[in-house]
């Protein structure tokens, strides 16, 4: 079985439907995608488990807001997991709860 995630990133002006791109290796396909805020991030992320995702990682952009709500917003369906920097060398060095 192939393990199917996808890593989300946040950047301004970001459209994850152009900002998108597949990594597929033997047992493993990962879509990353960007997004522009919390909010589209939430919407992005409700839609990933019927498109056969498994795993959503988000980037150390986001902040504990911003990871609370993808959990949220895939309401247990699938794990999500982060990667850490409390400040985010591509935001200034701050993090996204600050910014979004």
């Amino acid at each position: 079985m192939t393990l199917k995630a996808a890593f989300m990133f946040i950047a301004p002006h970001a459209d994850p439907l152009q900002h998108r791109q597949i990594v597929v290796t033997p047992e493993v396909e990962v879509v990353t995608l960007a997004v522009d805020s919390y909010a589209m991030a939430e919407q992005v992320a409700a839609q990933l488990p019927a498109q056969g995702i498994m795993a959503i990682e988000l980037c150390a952009g986001f902040g504990s807001d911003g990871v609370a709500r993808v959990k949220r917003a895939v309401g247990g369906r699938i794990p999500v997991g982060v990667v850490r920097f409390d400040f985010h060398p591509g935001l200034d060095f701050r993090s996204g709860d600050d910014l979004f």
